[in-house]
């Protein structure tokens, strides 16, 4: 259990010297307890970024154990390094919503690690185009909102069910949006509203299996790796910054029945360790990708 004065710093700006002295002496003269320090300068190949980032894991004294306090404290050194800096208060659960259409095998695991004390977050909602999973919302006590979407709808019945989940995240102060296999394509504009804050899982043989049943299409060919991919969601359909990727080996041996369900146990996996790393202010976005202190 997090102390209500613990907090996490993570920032990134232009690589210079003297970063980390500036933060950490900030942080000794106001009488705070530095418990965990990562940094990483992009600075390897041409088209490095030149960025910083560090994420700091600190006790604040009672004085200042407020997020806006400590804000305000490192504003001059955000100004003078021109930091993307936040703070944030890890007495504070993030808050998040799921989405789920036919497939329920990463919803029904990242609701059994919430409820083991994995996860540490609050669930507020699950929102589906399906009404299958509505029982098990209610067996963990969640309300589950079925905005349903008919095969072939057109664009703006698909952006007024987008509207709907953008009111629910509103109403309940979403902090992040979990697609656990939502097949659904989302609007540019509804991307734009969860740029940041939202995260998608899939299977890793994109682009080479498109379409329906991938792992059929991966048996197929006689792949020797299956794998799965989470990363933030963009416009650009399964493009964008990849926060956690895994694989499992498979042979000859396996049906594509038995390929389907060691996908779908790593795309639990993977998935759950995105959500994790990011509701733990690990990951930092650095243009394209990411940084992840883990």
């Amino acid at each position: 259990m997090k102390q209500a004065n613990e907090f996490v710093l993570t920032l990134s700006c232009p690589d210079a010297k003297g970063i980390v002295h500036a933060v950490s002496g900030l942080l000794y003269q106001a009488g705070c307890n530095i418990i965990d320090s990562q940094q990483f300068g992009d600075l390897q190949c041409e088209d490095s970024t030149g960025l910083f980032f560090m994420r700091v894991h600190f006790e604040a004294p009672d004085h200042l154990a407020d997020a806006g306090t400590l804000d305000r404290l490192f504003s001059h050194v955000r100004a003078q390094f021109r930091m993307d800096a936040q703070i944030h208060a890890l007495s504070r659960k993030p808050r998040l919503l799921i989405m789920v259409s036919k497939h329920g095998h990463c919803l029904n695991d990242l609701l059994f690690r919430w409820r083991s004390g994995w996860l540490p977050v609050d669930i507020p909602a699950i929102v589906s185009n399906h009404p299958d999973y509505a029982e098990l919302a209610a067996s963990y006590g969640i309300p589950f909102h079925h905005l349903p979407l008919p095969t072939g709808s057109a664009p703006e019945v698909k952006r007024a069910q987008e509207q709907q989940v953008e009111a629910l995240v509103e109403q309940q102060g979403i902090d992040l949006v979990v697609l656990a296999r939502y097949m659904q394509i989302l609007s540019a504009e509804f991307c734009g509203f969860l740029k940041g804050r939202a995260i998608n899982i899939h299977h890793s043989f994109l682009p080479s299996f498109k379409g329906a049943k991938p792992y059929y299409q991966a048996h197929d060919r006689g792949v020797k790796l299956i794998g799965a991919t989470a990363h933030y969601v963009t416009a650009d359909l399964d493009e964008g910054p990849i926060i956690e990727q895994d694989v499992a080996r498979v042979d000859h041996t396996l049906s594509p029945e038995d390929l389907t369900a060691m996908g779908r146990d790593v795309e639990c996996v993977v998935l759950a360790r995105a959500i994790k790393w990011h509701t733990e202010h690990r990951v930092l976005m650095n243009g394209h990708k990411t940084v992840v202190f883990k």
